[in-house]
């Protein structure tokens, strides 16, 4: 379950991040895949922009397509690549 304070955790890291250089890795079905170097352009209450380097085409993703793992993102620290993990909360939850 994704909670929104794990949403906004990860709008905070992508805000920091903008500028940034990236890998971004997703599945396009049908066991295909794509890992594309890119930039974080811009980022809004719902989304962000990237733009891949080699072709110079902006895409956008949701924060959830990060959170429910539909895409992985890799950030450029200086010296090479970490993942960009989302925030893990634990809720306890009751039973009645």
């Amino acid at each position: 379950m994704i909670l929104q304070d794990d949403i906004l955790n990860l709008k905070t890291d992508i805000n920091q991040k903008i500028g940034q250089k990236i890998i971004i890795k997703g599945s396009l079905g049908r066991s295909k895949s794509f890992e594309k170097e890119a930039i974080i352009e811009k980022a809004y209450p719902n989304l962000f922009v990237i733009r891949y380097e080699k072709d110079e085409s902006s895409v956008t993703y949701s924060y959830t397509d990060i959170l429910t793992r539909t895409v992985e993102v890799d950030v450029f620290d200086g010296q090479g690549y970490s993942p960009l993990i989302p925030p893990i909360s634990e809720v306890k939850r009751k039973r009645i």
